[in-house]
This record gives C-alpha cells, sequence and structure tokens, in this order.
C-alpha cells in the first residue's frame, strides 16, 4: 500500500538547495558557537601565560602584536559577536518578539547587519 509522502522527490544535494537567511543565520550561529568552544583553551593558555611572570607576559604581548595573532584574536572576537548578537536574537524571541515568517526574516537581516558592524569595529581596534 502506497501513500501520499512515498513520491515525494528526495534532494539530498545539499549544494543545489537554496536557504533563507534566517537558516544560514542559524547555521552560522551554530558554526560560531563550535569555534568559540575550539577557541576557549587558546585563550586559557594565553591567560595562563600572561599571569605566570612579568616575562612571560612581555612574550605574551610580543606574541600578540604579530599579524597571525591578531588575525586569529579578529576571528575569536568576530565568532563572539556574531554568536552574541544572534544569542540576544533568540532571547528576543524567547519573549514572543519576531516569531513569525516576517519577524524571523528580519531578525536574520538585523543579526547579519549588527554582526558585519560590530566585527568592522573590534577589527579596527584589534588592528
Amino acid at each position: 500500500m502506497a501513500t501520499v509522502n512515498d513520491k515525494r522527490p528526495v534532494n539530498l544535494d545539499l549544494t543545489t538547495i537554496k536557504f533563507p537567511l534566517s537558516a544560514l543565520t542559524s547555521i552560522a550561529h551554530r558554526i560560531s558557537g563550535i569555534a568559540l568552544f575550539v577557541a576557549l583553551p587558546i585563550l586559557l593558555w594565553l591567560l595562563d601565560r600572561s599571569l605566570a611572570s612579568p616575562e612571560s607576559f612581555a612574550e605574551m604581548k610580543t606574541l600578540l602584536a604579530t599579524p597571525l595573532a591578531k588575525l586569529v584574536v579578529w576571528g575569536i572576537l568576530a565568532a563572539l559577536l556574531y554568536h552574541l548578537t544572534a544569542g540576544i536574537k533568540h532571547l528576543i524571541m524567547d519573549m514572543g518578539i519576531g516569531e513569525t515568517l516576517e519577524g524571523g526574516r528580519r531578525g536574520a537581516f538585523t543579526v547579519v547587519v549588527v554582526s558585519v558592524v560590530l566585527i568592522l569595529l573590534v577589527g579596527v581596534w584589534v588592528w
């Protein structure tokens, strides 16, 4: 006995699917959370080394002045700012604001715009 659902097309190629902005921001929120989890040991190591002695503090200060270290720090701060912005949007949605389809689109667009502005500002600060 066949059901109606048996004849639905199945597309398993994710590269051909056009995701809406709200889906992309949700995926990016998860990725930024994973990036922060991975970055946490790096940040803790930097903190530990900077507090070990005045000499190690000077070493960390010299290390963080290099372009590669600045890029890594900027990337970590970018992930933090995006994750924070998207998390605030989720908290606002938990209060019942922006739960409609149009509200979700506006919220996703707002997250992207605010995050880009904050990431650029922190990039200026780091560099």
